[in-house]
Formats: structure tokens, C-alpha cells, sequence
């Protein structure tokens, strides 16, 4: 329920706030005054978007602001899955700055228009006379049979059981792709992988070939050094052993008088040891060392396969080949298992097609037996707003796939006139009848419609005399359900609410503004008054304005 509206620096109007108290609220006013401004303000905190601003104070920012009694609301999930303060009342705040930057808060929380719109789209229904384009909603049309018929928990299963099936054959579909594709590349990968896992890679086998390749290539190189070191070291005729083992004698003798020199000679007696074992080392290396021709050939086209690998998969040593090899089988695995994600896919869009055509049912039983109600209490309001001849029928179909809705398509076929097959509203209503009979919807709805408050923008439009007496009344046993503010022109409808506004521009400081002031009883009947005969002190129209106020 709307408690307060607050308006600051929008179009013509300063500074208004407007306290609603009762279940049936009007609002006149003359035409220009400024009633559609501010419905226009309210529609900027219900999520609309601001374009085309004019603000009276140029220097300031656009402030709209409005409070909800959310307490008969079931909306306690709603503010906890969005990180939402819960409130009560429950405050709504749009700021718009002169250059076009907006704000929007609920309960202090910043709340884009996206979110705004969600919350309040469950809080308030504006009906304008452009809405009537909703009769020709397929969506809509079933949204109607639906409340009355009580669906709403049904279709809250139905529809979570949708999106499921929804994403499954998303899943689905993209695995469907990435398994065509994947056979399409199986065959070359499972090429590339048995080319590998033959090559039998080891881990470090480069390297160890390249240094076993310059081995053999520079073989007989080697062991011509390898000969000459050792000719050097003991073969030779002055070779460094035999001039080592004369130091040693020569130490040997000094050390018979001389201690230091015992010392030098161990030393020296060390060192000869040690070179008899290099001779011994490089005598038996340049023995083995010989120029393999045959292992030069394999060690070489070796090193060519695993080079051409490496080029092959832009690598650059055995061992990121082997990781190749890993990431290859890897995939071909993901390729194998692809099969079974399909499958098991496959299975639970089937389970959740067999889960939605049984909720389908339930949706479509539940709406057939309320179809009969629906079509006589449309026939029975359309008839009592001056549409004698008026026929009304509700067709209900079947889908091939099921929707977002259920399995069902509906239509609602109307007739103003004798003799008139009844067809689409589309193609057979007026203006003004589509105004009457959308009336009728939305007062069949009212009983179990889940929004607390339903605003009429000039219903009134096309009616008057006692069809608009009985507009009036229906209003008034709409709000019996819920709150109802209504826009109106006719004195017929005015007469019937419980508290009543009036819109007015005043002149302040050179300028004019739109505001707004609750009538007390006496001011109800001179305004009455003015709205019957355009003079507020006729006494014969104060008389009628008193008689509408008493048959109130």
C-alpha cells in the first residue's frame, strides 16, 4: 500500500507530499493542473527511465521519493535474495541530478532500475489507457486466469522446473557442438598421440644425444689427444712421470739432513701416485674412444625426429614433448567422456519434460474450471458499464512445446454488438470499450490480484451518465480488496472515494507551480460542484454534489 509520495524540483511542481490514509483515493483536478505529473514522478521510483526532465530549479536536483506498507506482502525472500534491507514501510528514493545522472535507493540500499522495477512491478499496477494494448497479450490474457484460478504457487514450480529444462538444453546444445567438433579433430589428435607414445620419449634425451653426437663426431680428434696427453704424462721419453720421479729421489736425498725436505718428498711421492692414475684414466679413454659411423647415424636421426617434434608442436625440449603427449590424451579423454555427458544430459531433459507435462496438466485443469467464472463475471461487469449486447469467451488451446507458461495458449474473443461473432479483442473492440472491458479484468482480478494497490489514470475516458455511477462503484468494491487511487474527470467517480485530492497550479515568487491539497468534506462538495455544472456555488449542483457524497 502507497502511504506517502514526496516531489521535489520536478516539472511544475516544487515541492508536493501527498499522505494516502484511505482504500479509495482520487485525485482532480483541471485539465494542465498538473495530475499527470504526478503520476509521471511516481512512475520514475516504479523503475521508469528519466528522459526529457524539466526542473524547476535548475541548480538542483530531481528528488522523488515514496513509502510502502510492505507488511501484507510476501516479499521477505525477495529482500534477503537480493541483500535487500527488510523495512517496514518500506522506502523508495530516486534521485536525478541536472545533468541526467540518476540514483535509485530502497531502503538507503542503492538498487539499480532493473531491481527497482521487480520490487515495485509487486507493489503497484498503473492502469492507463494505454495499457489496454495488454488485452491483446497472449501472456497477459493467461496472467488474468491465472490469478483468479490461484496458480500462483503452481506456475512459481512449473516455471523453476522450466528454467531447468531450459539450461539442460542449453548444456546440452553446447555439448552437442563441442562433441561434433571433437570427432571432427579425434582422428588427428589420435594420430598425433600414437606418434608420440611411439617415439618413446624419455625424459632429458636431447641433451644427452646432442652431447653423444659431438662424441662420436669428433672421435678420432679426441683420441689423438687423449694419445698425446698420455704420451705426455708416462710413454714418452721425457715424460712428466719420470721427471716427477727424479724430483722425488732428489727430495728423498735432502730428506735424510733435512726435515722439511721428508715433508716435500711425501708430497711429491702423493703426486706421482695421482699421476699414474690419470695415466692409467687416459690410456684406457683413448683405448675405448673409437669413431662409431653406425651409432652416429642412429644418435643423428634420432636428434631428426625429435626435432621435427618439437617443431611440430612449438616446443622446445623432450621433456615439454612428453607434457604434449599428456595434454593430448587428456583430450582424447574428455572426447571419450563427451558420449557420456550427452547421454546423461539427454536423460534429465527427458525427466524434466515428463516433471513439466505433469505440471502442465495441473495449470491446465485448474484453468479450464475457471474459465465459466471468468467469462460471466467479465459479461456481468460489462454489461452493468452499458454494453447490453456484450459478449465475452475465453479460448484455451494447447501448445506444441511447452512454454514459459505451461503447455497453453490463450484468447480472449469479444463482441460489443448483436449479431457480431466474437473475435480477438484486437480486431473488434473500440477504444472505449477495450477501457471497459479491461475495467472488468481488472476488477475480476482485484479478489486475488497478489499487488496491494492499483492506480487508474482516467478510466473515465468515454464514459458518463450512470455507466459511469457504476464505474464508480466498482472502484470502490475494488478497494474493499486492496487500495485503489484513481485520476478521474467525473463527478460520478469522485463522489465514491473515501478521501479526495485536488490538483492546482499556484503563482510563488513570478512562477508557476503544480500543487496539491486534500479537501475536507465541505471542500468536496464545492469541488463536486464545479466538476457538474463548472460553477462551484450553483446551488442546484451543491445539492447534486451533496446527494453523490451521501450515496457514497
Amino acid at each position: 500500500m502507497l502511504l506517502r509520495l514526496s516531489i521535489r524540483n520536478y516539472a511544475l511542481i516544487h515541492k508536493l507530499d501527498i499522505e494516502f490514509g484511505e482504500p479509495f483515493t482520487v485525485i482532480t483536478g483541471e485539465t494542465g493542473a498538473g495530475k499527470s505529473i504526478i503520476l509521471g514522478a511516481l512512475a520514475l521510483i516504479l523503475g521508469q527511465r528519466a528522459e526529457n526532465l524539466s526542473f524547476p530549479d535548475p541548480s538542483s536536483k530531481c528528488l522523488i521519493e515514496g513509502s510502502f506498507d510492505i507488511s501484507q506482502s510476501d516479499l521477505g525472500d525477495f529482500f534477503a535474495e537480493n541483500d535487500l534491507d527488510y523495512d517496514n514501510p518500506c522506502i523508495i528514493r530516486r534521485e536525478i541530478s541536472p545533468q541526467g545522472k540518476s540514483r535509485s535507493f530502497i531502503n538507503d540500499t542503492p538498487a539499480g532500475l532493473n531491481l527497482l522495477k521487480d520490487l515495485t512491478s509487486r507493489l503497484v499496477d498503473v492502469h492507463s489507457q494505454h495499457q489496454t494494448l495488454l488485452l491483446q497479450d497472449s501472456n497477459f490474457q493467461l496472467s488474468v486466469i491465472d490469478a483468479v484460478a490461484g496458480n500462483q504457487d503452481l506456475l512459481k514450480v512449473y516455471r523453476a522446473k522450466y528454467k531447468l529444462l531450459k539450461d539442460e538444453e542449453k548444456i546440452f546444445s553446447e555439448l552437442s557442438i563441442r562433441n561434433k567438433e571433437a570427432q571432427a579433430e579425434e582422428d588427428y589428435l589420435r594420430f598425433l598421440f600414437d606418434e608420440l607414445e611411439k617415439a618413446r620419449l624419455q625424459a632429458g634425451e636431447r641433451d644427452a644425444l646432442i652431447n653423444e653426437s659431438g662424441l662420436l663426431n669428433h672421435a678420432e680428434e679426441i683420441k689423438t689427444r687423449l694419445f698425446n696427453a698420455m704420451m705426455l704424462l708416462s710413454e714418452g721419453e721425457e715424460n712428466i712421470l719420470r721427471k716427477v720421479n727424479e724430483v722425488h729421489a732428489l727430495l728423498q736425498g735432502a730428506a735424510r739432513h733435512h726435515q722439511e725436505a721428508a715433508i716435500l718428498s711425501e708430497r711429491i711421492s702423493a703426486c706421482t701416485i695421482e699421476l699414474k692414475d690419470l695415466s692409467f684414466a687416459v690410456g684406457h679413454l683413448q683405448e675405448v674412444t673409437n669413431f662409431n659411423p653406425v651409432r652416429l647415424e642412429e644418435v643423428n636421426e634420432r636428434l631428426n625426429m625429435l626435432f621435427t617434434l618439437e617443431q611440430k608442436h612449438h616446443v622446445r625440449s623432450t621433456d615439454e614433448l612428453i607434457e604434449k603427449k599428456e595434454e593430448i590424451g587428456n583430450r582424447l579423454l574428455k572426447i571419450a567422456n563427451l558420449d557420456q555427458e550427452l547421454a546423461r544430459a539427454e536423460k534429465g531433459i527427458k525427466a524434466l519434460k515428463e516433471e513439466l507435462e505433469i505440471l502442465a496438466f495441473q495449470l491446465r485443469e485448474k484453468r479450464t474450471t475457471l474459465i465459466p467464472v471468468i467469462e460471466t463475471a467479465v459479461i456481468e461487469t460489462i454489461t452493468s458499464l452499458g454494453m447490453k449486447e456484450a459478449r465475452f469467451r475465453v479460448e484455451l488451446t494447447g501448445l506444441e512445446e511447452p512454454g514459459k507458461y505451461g503447455s497453453d495458449k490463450v484468447r480472449f474473443l469479444f463482441s460489443a454488438n448483436k449479431g457480431v461473432e466474437p473475435d480477438e479483442v484486437s480486431r473488434i473492440a473500440s477504444g472505449g470499450e477495450l477501457s471497459r472491458l479491461m475495467l472488468a479484468v481488472k476488477s475480476l482480478i482485484s479478489a486475488s490480484n497478489l499487488l496491494p494497490t492499483i492506480i487508474f489514470d482516467e478510466i473515465d475516458n468515454g464514459i458518463s451518465g450512470d455507466v459511469a455511477t457504476r464505474t464508480g462503484d466498482i472502484l470502490k468494491r475494488m478497494a474493499g480488496k486492496m487500495q485503489v487511487i484513481a485520476i478521474t474527470h467525473l463527478p460520478q467517480i469522485a463522489g465514491k472515494s473515501s478521501e479526495h485530492f485536488k490538483v492546482l497550479k499556484v503563482d510563488e515568487n513570478g512562477r508557476t507551480y503544480s500543487s496539491i491539497i486534500k479537501l475536507s468534506p465541505e471542500e468536496r462538495i464545492s469541488e463536486l460542484a464545479l466538476m457538474i455544472s463548472g460553477n462551484s456555488s450553483l446551488e442546484a449542483a451543491r445539492a447534486t454534489a451533496k446527494e453523490l457524497l451521501r450515496n457514497n
